[in-house]
Protein backbone atom coordinates (compact mmCIF):
# COMPACT_ATOMS: atom_id res chain seq x y z
CA UNK A 1 0.00 0.00 0.00
CA UNK A 2 1.13 3.94 -1.04
CA UNK A 3 1.36 5.79 1.87
CA UNK A 4 1.55 9.16 0.53
CA UNK A 5 2.86 12.26 2.91
CA UNK A 6 0.22 15.13 3.45
CA UNK A 7 0.88 17.61 1.19
CA UNK A 8 2.63 21.22 2.52
CA UNK A 9 -1.09 22.53 0.69
CA UNK A 10 -2.98 20.34 2.72
CA UNK A 11 -1.64 20.66 5.85
CA UNK A 12 -0.53 24.53 5.60
CA UNK A 13 -3.69 25.82 3.31
CA UNK A 14 -3.26 29.65 4.21
CA UNK A 15 0.67 29.18 3.27
CA UNK A 16 1.76 32.72 1.84
CA UNK A 17 -1.65 34.64 2.82
CA UNK A 18 -1.35 37.39 5.06
CA UNK A 19 -4.15 38.16 7.94
CA UNK A 20 -5.42 40.72 9.43
CA UNK A 21 -6.25 39.93 12.97
CA UNK A 22 -8.07 43.03 15.05
CA UNK A 23 -8.30 42.76 18.75
CA UNK A 24 -5.52 40.04 18.79
CA UNK A 25 -3.72 40.92 22.29
CA UNK A 26 -5.68 37.95 24.14
CA UNK A 27 -9.12 35.82 24.44
CA UNK A 28 -10.62 34.96 20.74
CA UNK A 29 -8.25 36.82 18.83
CA UNK A 30 -5.22 35.90 20.08
CA UNK A 31 -6.35 31.95 19.40
CA UNK A 32 -7.41 33.16 16.54
CA UNK A 33 -4.46 34.23 15.15
CA UNK A 34 -2.22 31.58 16.62
CA UNK A 35 -4.41 29.10 14.44
CA UNK A 36 -3.79 30.83 11.53
CA UNK A 37 -0.21 31.06 11.99
CA UNK A 38 -0.42 27.60 12.75
CA UNK A 39 -2.13 26.86 9.01
CA UNK A 40 0.59 28.72 7.45
CA UNK A 41 -0.33 32.91 6.92
CA UNK A 42 1.89 35.30 7.96
CA UNK A 43 -0.10 37.69 10.91
CA UNK A 44 -0.99 41.24 11.79
CA UNK A 45 -1.59 41.26 15.28
CA UNK A 46 -3.46 44.26 16.04
CA UNK A 47 -4.04 45.52 19.43
CA UNK A 48 -4.81 49.12 20.96
CA UNK A 49 -3.17 49.30 24.66
CA UNK A 50 -1.69 45.49 25.48
CA UNK A 51 1.75 45.61 23.64
CA UNK A 52 2.67 43.28 26.07
CA UNK A 53 0.44 40.49 25.51
CA UNK A 54 0.38 41.53 21.44
CA UNK A 55 4.26 40.89 21.42
CA UNK A 56 3.28 37.32 23.17
CA UNK A 57 0.66 36.45 20.58
CA UNK A 58 3.35 37.54 17.78
CA UNK A 59 6.07 35.24 19.51
CA UNK A 60 3.25 32.13 19.53
CA UNK A 61 2.59 33.27 16.02
CA UNK A 62 6.27 32.90 14.68
CA UNK A 63 6.56 29.68 16.52
CA UNK A 64 5.33 28.03 13.42
CA UNK A 65 7.87 29.40 10.90
CA UNK A 66 6.13 32.33 9.50
CA UNK A 67 6.04 36.14 9.56
CA UNK A 68 4.18 37.96 12.55
CA UNK A 69 4.28 41.59 13.48
CA UNK A 70 2.32 43.62 16.15
CA UNK A 71 0.41 47.00 14.86
CA UNK A 72 -0.96 49.16 17.37
CA UNK A 73 -4.20 51.41 16.58
CA UNK A 74 -7.45 52.39 17.24
CA UNK A 75 -10.02 50.61 14.65
CA UNK A 76 -12.33 53.88 15.85
CA UNK A 77 -10.32 55.90 13.89
CA UNK A 78 -10.75 56.23 10.71
CA UNK A 79 -6.73 57.41 10.11
CA UNK A 80 -5.47 54.96 12.52
CA UNK A 81 -7.53 52.17 10.78
CA UNK A 82 -5.75 53.05 7.35
CA UNK A 83 -2.71 53.05 9.25
CA UNK A 84 -3.26 49.96 10.46
CA UNK A 85 -3.71 48.11 6.55
CA UNK A 86 -1.22 49.59 5.32
CA UNK A 87 1.50 48.89 7.99
CA UNK A 88 0.25 44.90 7.31
CA UNK A 89 1.43 44.92 3.70
CA UNK A 90 4.87 44.22 5.22
CA UNK A 91 3.98 40.88 5.65
CA UNK A 92 2.25 40.70 2.02
CA UNK A 93 -0.67 41.74 0.87
CA UNK A 94 -3.55 41.01 2.99
CA UNK A 95 -6.25 38.59 1.68
CA UNK A 96 -7.97 37.68 4.86
CA UNK A 97 -9.40 40.09 7.42
CA UNK A 98 -10.98 39.15 10.72
CA UNK A 99 -12.62 41.64 12.15
CA UNK A 100 -12.50 40.88 16.01
CA UNK A 101 -11.83 43.79 18.34
CA UNK A 102 -14.77 44.32 20.43
CA UNK A 103 -16.13 45.72 23.69
CA UNK A 104 -18.72 43.95 26.11
CA UNK A 105 -21.29 46.41 28.41
CA UNK A 106 -22.95 45.61 31.00
CA UNK A 107 -26.26 47.85 32.79
CA UNK A 108 -29.86 49.27 32.16
CA UNK A 109 -30.31 50.80 28.73
CA UNK A 110 -32.36 53.46 30.52
CA UNK A 111 -28.88 54.09 32.67
CA UNK A 112 -26.63 54.82 29.94
CA UNK A 113 -25.72 57.52 28.64
CA UNK A 114 -25.36 58.65 24.86
CA UNK A 115 -21.87 59.02 24.99
CA UNK A 116 -21.24 55.53 26.54
CA UNK A 117 -23.50 54.33 23.64
CA UNK A 118 -21.84 55.78 20.99
CA UNK A 119 -18.46 54.34 22.22
CA UNK A 120 -19.86 50.41 22.23
CA UNK A 121 -20.98 50.80 19.16
CA UNK A 122 -18.15 52.56 18.31
CA UNK A 123 -15.64 49.80 18.87
CA UNK A 124 -17.88 46.89 18.19
CA UNK A 125 -19.65 48.14 14.62
CA UNK A 126 -18.03 51.20 13.35
CA UNK A 127 -14.70 49.42 13.48
CA UNK A 128 -15.83 47.26 11.29
CA UNK A 129 -17.38 48.97 8.77
CA UNK A 130 -13.56 51.26 8.70
CA UNK A 131 -11.61 48.11 8.87
CA UNK A 132 -13.48 46.19 6.15
CA UNK A 133 -13.68 49.37 4.42
CA UNK A 134 -10.11 50.23 4.32
CA UNK A 135 -9.04 46.02 3.51
CA UNK A 136 -11.44 46.08 0.31
CA UNK A 137 -8.34 47.81 -2.09
CA UNK A 138 -5.98 44.47 -0.84
CA UNK A 139 -9.27 41.99 -0.52
CA UNK A 140 -9.87 42.25 -3.81
CA UNK A 141 -6.04 41.41 -5.76
CA UNK A 142 -6.40 37.91 -4.34
CA UNK A 143 -8.78 34.95 -5.78
CA UNK A 144 -10.27 33.62 -2.31
CA UNK A 145 -10.14 36.60 0.18
CA UNK A 146 -11.86 36.84 3.78
CA UNK A 147 -13.66 38.67 5.97
CA UNK A 148 -14.36 37.20 8.93
CA UNK A 149 -16.44 39.35 11.38
CA UNK A 150 -17.08 38.10 14.77
CA UNK A 151 -20.86 38.44 16.42
CA UNK A 152 -22.14 37.51 18.61
CA UNK A 153 -25.21 35.25 20.20
CA UNK A 154 -26.69 38.22 21.49
CA UNK A 155 -26.78 39.75 17.85
CA UNK A 156 -28.95 37.64 17.47
CA UNK A 157 -31.38 37.16 20.07
CA UNK A 158 -30.78 39.90 22.28
CA UNK A 159 -29.84 40.53 25.86
CA UNK A 160 -31.13 41.71 28.88
CA UNK A 161 -28.75 44.66 30.25
CA UNK A 162 -26.68 44.63 27.19
CA UNK A 163 -28.92 46.21 24.48
CA UNK A 164 -26.16 48.35 23.27
CA UNK A 165 -23.46 45.39 23.24
CA UNK A 166 -26.07 43.22 21.87
CA UNK A 167 -27.77 46.03 19.13
CA UNK A 168 -23.95 46.57 17.67
CA UNK A 169 -23.58 43.11 17.25
CA UNK A 170 -26.92 42.14 15.22
CA UNK A 171 -25.47 45.60 13.08
CA UNK A 172 -22.69 43.64 12.46
CA UNK A 173 -24.53 40.50 11.14
CA UNK A 174 -26.76 42.53 9.08
CA UNK A 175 -23.66 44.50 7.57
CA UNK A 176 -22.41 40.92 7.03
CA UNK A 177 -24.68 39.79 4.94
CA UNK A 178 -25.13 42.95 2.80
CA UNK A 179 -21.40 43.16 2.38
CA UNK A 180 -21.29 39.20 1.29
CA UNK A 181 -23.79 40.19 -1.48
CA UNK A 182 -21.85 43.66 -2.39
CA UNK A 183 -18.72 41.85 -3.03
CA UNK A 184 -19.57 38.58 -4.28
CA UNK A 185 -18.55 40.06 -7.61
CA UNK A 186 -14.63 40.77 -6.25
CA UNK A 187 -14.51 36.75 -5.13
CA UNK A 188 -14.28 38.29 -1.66
CA UNK A 189 -16.84 36.35 0.49
CA UNK A 190 -17.46 37.68 4.26
CA UNK A 191 -19.01 35.85 6.86
CA UNK A 192 -19.50 35.98 10.72
CA UNK A 193 -19.43 33.85 13.55
CA UNK A 194 -21.64 34.03 16.66
CA UNK A 195 -19.92 33.22 19.56
CA UNK A 196 -22.30 31.91 22.78
CA UNK A 197 -20.86 31.63 26.09
CA UNK A 198 -16.90 31.52 25.90
CA UNK A 199 -14.66 31.67 28.75
CA UNK A 200 -12.91 34.74 27.94
CA UNK A 201 -12.59 37.62 29.63
CA UNK A 202 -15.69 38.99 28.69
CA UNK A 203 -17.23 36.18 31.37
CA UNK A 204 -15.33 37.65 34.03
CA UNK A 205 -18.36 39.78 35.46
CA UNK A 206 -20.09 36.16 36.37
CA UNK A 207 -19.65 34.55 39.05
CA UNK A 208 -18.56 30.33 39.45
CA UNK A 209 -22.48 30.03 40.12
CA UNK A 210 -23.33 32.24 37.31
CA UNK A 211 -21.22 30.32 34.78
CA UNK A 212 -22.50 27.32 36.30
CA UNK A 213 -26.13 27.95 35.13
CA UNK A 214 -24.72 28.49 31.67
CA UNK A 215 -23.27 25.63 31.33
CA UNK A 216 -26.18 23.75 32.48
CA UNK A 217 -28.13 25.52 30.07
CA UNK A 218 -25.86 24.63 27.22
CA UNK A 219 -26.57 21.51 25.58
CA UNK A 220 -23.26 20.10 25.31
CA UNK A 221 -22.45 20.91 29.05
CA UNK A 222 -19.84 23.55 28.90
CA UNK A 223 -18.46 26.82 28.31
CA UNK A 224 -16.86 27.22 24.50
CA UNK A 225 -13.25 28.27 24.57
CA UNK A 226 -11.48 30.79 22.48
CA UNK A 227 -9.84 27.71 20.58
CA UNK A 228 -13.78 26.74 19.46
CA UNK A 229 -14.37 29.95 18.03
CA UNK A 230 -10.85 30.09 15.97
CA UNK A 231 -11.82 26.37 14.93
CA UNK A 232 -14.77 28.50 12.94
CA UNK A 233 -12.72 31.31 11.91
CA UNK A 234 -9.84 29.01 10.57
CA UNK A 235 -12.55 27.06 8.44
CA UNK A 236 -13.93 30.12 6.83
CA UNK A 237 -10.55 31.33 6.04
CA UNK A 238 -9.57 28.15 3.96
CA UNK A 239 -9.75 28.14 0.35
CA UNK A 240 -12.45 25.16 0.55
CA UNK A 241 -15.14 27.29 1.88
CA UNK A 242 -15.27 29.60 -1.28
CA UNK A 243 -19.08 28.92 -1.60
CA UNK A 244 -19.91 30.13 1.83
CA UNK A 245 -20.95 33.73 1.72
CA UNK A 246 -23.17 36.09 3.90
CA UNK A 247 -23.51 33.01 6.82
CA UNK A 248 -23.67 33.25 10.61
CA UNK A 249 -21.92 30.24 12.35
CA UNK A 250 -22.89 29.67 15.80
CA UNK A 251 -20.42 28.71 18.20
CA UNK A 252 -22.29 27.91 21.29
CA UNK A 253 -22.75 24.57 22.64
CA UNK A 254 -26.15 24.14 21.25
CA UNK A 255 -26.97 27.31 23.58
CA UNK A 256 -30.03 29.21 21.58
CA UNK A 257 -31.56 32.31 23.76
Amino acid sequence: MNHQKPSEHCMRPLAGRTAIVTGASRGIGQAIAIALASKGANVAVHYHRQKSLAAATVDACRQFGVRATAIQADVTAETEVEHLMLASTQLGPPSILINNAGLADYGLAMEMSLERFQHIMAVNLTSVFLCTRAAIPYLRRHPHARVVNIASMHGIAGAAMEAAYAAAKGGVIAWTKSLAKELASLRITVNAIAPGAIDTDMLAQFDVEEKAAIVDATPLGRLGTAHDVAAAALFLADPAADFITGQVIGVNGGLLT
